[in-house]
């Protein structure tokens, strides 16, 4: 069988193992990713793998570099693609998309040991990244401005513990009868 059959052949067998699987996303005919691990967990990764022209006669193209990765360190990354290339030389001219998916969703927390919860920031650049990746999917509040005269107003009602009087947020009765009436009318 020729490069081109073998291909096609593996795609059929890929969409009836992963039919109505929410994890598994075909990009095109040559390729495929498989999202490892809960979503929105920091050890979860999407695994993309991607053929060649002679594949499966040749090894598939490994990639991690999917923006979902973005959390994901260049360590743990290069270690993942480094075990899944091991397992994919193995299997060298027979179809190895379903076996190295299997293989990370198998080996999801040996692939992830190293991965870290909260990176540790050195300089500003690394900052904004971890506020980023802590956030994930937060949006950063904005906060109000106040006035000069908003912030004067705010301040001339607090003593100096900063709390407000007795009774700020009382209700006059009688002022508030006035205003609406009463129930004879």
């Amino acid at each position: 069988m020729s490069c081109q059959e073998l291909q096609e052949e593996e795609i059929g067998v890929l969409q009836s193992i992963y039919d109505g699987d929410e994890n598994f996303k075909q990009i095109n005919e040559k390729t495929y990713q498989y999202k490892i691990g809960e979503d929105g967990h920091f050890k979860s990764f999407v695994l993309e793998i991607s053929w060649g022209e002679n594949y499966p006669d040749e090894m598939p193209d490994i990639n991690l570099n999917a923006f979902y990765n973005k959390h994901v360190q260049q360590e743990v990354k290069e270690t993942i693609i480094e075990k899944l290339k091991e397992q994919a030389d193995m299997f060298i001219g027979s179809a190895v998309t379903y076996t190295l998916f299997e293989h990370a969703k198998e080996n999801h927390e040996e692939l992830m040991e190293r991965q870290k919860e909260q990176i540790i920031v050195n300089t500003e650049e690394s900052k904004e990244e971890a506020d980023s990746v802590q956030s994930l999917g937060k949006k950063k509040e904005k906060k109000e401005q106040w006035t000069k005269s908003q912030k004067r107003k705010y301040y001339d009602r607090i003593d100096c513990k900063g709390e407000r009087a007795r009774g700020w947020n009382w209700v006059d009765v009688i002022k508030h009868l006035s205003q609406t009436g009463s129930a004879d009318n």
